[in-house]
């Protein structure tokens, strides 16, 4: 049997690579509109999310969602300096991870996702120790 930190970690591996896949498609092939906006924040905040899975496996469910929201929120007030609009405009990959503008309701949206991600994650926990 696997330790349960590499149980913890595959399937976030596998989650996290769908949906940067799927932020990439939604990026790069749909039209920018309110919805797609919307979409690429749940797609960010789900990335967020995972990659702290990834990094620290053992963590508490609740500190997990801490670490997403703060990362989540952070990027989003940095937007409020500038640099990552003036970074992305020199390496527009920089954008897929900084943004680009301050935005209010992106905050809304990482939050409300955030909190989803871990009522979800402390469910499959859960019933994981059953």
């Amino acid at each position: 049997m696997l330790p349960p930190a590499i149980r913890r970690r595959m399937p976030a591996a596998g989650l996290l690579v769908a949906v940067v896949v799927v932020g990439l498609v939604v990026h790069a092939a749909l039209p920018d509109t309110a919805a797609t906006d919307i979409a690429g924040d749940v797609l960010y905040a789900a990335a967020a999310y995972l990659a702290v899975v990834l990094i620290a496996p053992g963590l508490p469910v609740l500190a997990i969602g801490g670490i997403a929201a703060v990362w989540c929120v952070a990027v989003e007030l940095f937007q409020l300096t500038g640099l990552p609009l003036e970074w992305g405009a020199r390496f527009a990959p920089v954008m897929l991870l900084l943004g680009t503008v301050f935005d209010p309701r992106d905050i809304l949206v990482y939050v409300v996702t955030v909190a989803v991600m871990t009522a979800a994650h402390a469910l499959l926990r859960r019933s994981d120790r059953r």
